[in-house]
């Protein structure tokens, strides 16, 4: 039976147990050439949700989050396909650069502030990593996994989906989990936002909520115009719209 059909109760105590073997029975199939029409497809969602207070996230980079999210999708790898998150590490750290987008209901959910690893660069992240011990962030695409009680409280696990990329998040021990850390008083009192050891780390504030809403098989997209990551990712086509039309696609 495709996780899909699944209760999302089942779904979570099933991702806790036996974490990304649930994930691999199916592959995701590569990036195909983009077409005008899955651009104008993503144009057009990104033109009806409503982001009511929170900045809208650049076109690009939703462009390219919806494209791998239709691919996991297609895959039976989402349990949940109703909510999207992305985190732009293009911005600073003292900026809200987190959305929760909920895809049928058209709203943002979630808009936060979120922590890069401490090796990632200081205010901005610039340097990623999917290896052991590095205290680095890593890109890329994202299945979220079931919750559990830790040291830093209820944490969400993270199931990375691109190999050679995000795909160590478990073995290096990548969740997501609330922080005092990623506040604006700490913002005031250090001048960035603190940073953990690659986790996506998240406001004290609001942790509970935002993992209780992403939790159990949602797409996570993390980015940054990285590029290795550009040239090894095959989750979406990198190549601008001018690019892929230069070549004639239609």
């Amino acid at each position: 039976m495709p996780m899909s059909k699944f209760p999302k109760v089942a779904v979570l105590t099933l991702l806790s147990l036996f974490g990304s073997s649930l994930l691999s029975s199916s592959p995701i199939p590569s990036a195909l050439p983009a077409s005008i029409s899955l651009r104008e497809k993503a144009s057009d969602l990104y033109s009806s949700i409503n982001f009511a207070d929170a900045e809208r996230p650049e076109f690009d980079m939703f462009s390219k989050a919806m494209e791998g999210y239709d691919r996991l999708k297609e895959a039976d790898k989402l349990t949940d396909p109703e909510i999207i998150t992305l985190i732009d590490f293009r911005k600073s750290g003292n900026e809200k650069r987190l959305w929760v987008i909920g895809l049928k209901s058209k709203k943002v959910l979630q808009y936060s502030l979120v922590a890069h690893g401490r090796n990632s660069g200081e205010v901005y992240a610039r340097v990623f990593s999917n290896k052991p011990n590095s205290n680095k962030s890593s890109l890329g695409f994202y299945v979220t996994g079931g919750t559990y009680i830790g040291k830093h409280g209820l944490s969400l696990k993270l199931h990375g989906v691109e190999k050679g990329i995000n795909d160590l998040a478990e073995a290096r021990a990548i969740v997501m989990h609330g922080a005092d850390y990623v506040s604006e008083s700490f913002i005031k009192k250090v001048g960035r936002l603190g940073r953990s050891l690659g986790c996506p780390a998240v406001p004290m504030e609001n942790y509970k909520e935002i993992i209780t809403q992403i939790a159990g098989g949602t797409c996570l997209f993390i980015y940054y115009p990285d590029q290795e990551y550009l040239k090894n990712t095959k989750m979406y086509n990198p190549a601008p719209l001018e690019t892929t039309l230069a070549r004639g696609d239609s």
